[in-house]
């Protein structure tokens, strides 16, 4: 089990991954927010099911808190450093789902509510997943207890 942990909280010795997690971390927390709380213009839970529903993700207030979840606690937990490899794998899934249900139709541009932006996220969690979350973070703190 410590070496389990070890191997999880351990990551690159470099501020490089502070610099994708800070951005991303407050993009996934306030998209989680206008999901789950209808804030910063969002539908909230109820709004963003019936939505999902609508392009056939049901039952659409699950995916809705599913999605929402992911993105907001992921995000924080990004922000912050902590567990970064298992929220960043939860936050990959959830954008590639949007960008295959939602975005990969309209091709690459957002202007056209293509799938860049999607991407992009997609390609930051994916590096923090490779990794992990570097220096001033939580899971190097934590990392220092399992040694």
């Amino acid at each position: 089990m410590m070496s389990f942990m070890k191997r999880l909280l351990t990551s690159v010795d470099s501020f490089a991954p502070l610099a994708l997690r800070v951005p991303a971390g407050i993009i996934f927390m306030a998209h989680g927010a206008q999901k789950l709380f209808g804030a910063f213009g969002g539908y909230g839970l109820e709004g963003t099911g019936q939505w999902m529903a609508s392009i056939g993700l049901e039952p659409g207030v699950l995916m809705a808190f599913m999605a929402g979840s992911a993105e907001f606690f992921g995000g924080l937990c990004i922000l912050l450093g902590l567990l970064t490899r298992p929220a960043a794998a939860a936050l990959a899934v959830t954008m590639v789902v949007a960008i295959v249900s939602v975005h990969l139709p309209n091709g690459l541009f957002m202007s056209n509510g293509g799938y860049e932006f999607g991407l992009a996220l997609l390609a930051i969690v994916v590096s923090l997943a490779v990794s992990g979350a570097g220096k001033l973070s939580a899971d190097s703190l934590l990392a220092k207890r399992f040694q």
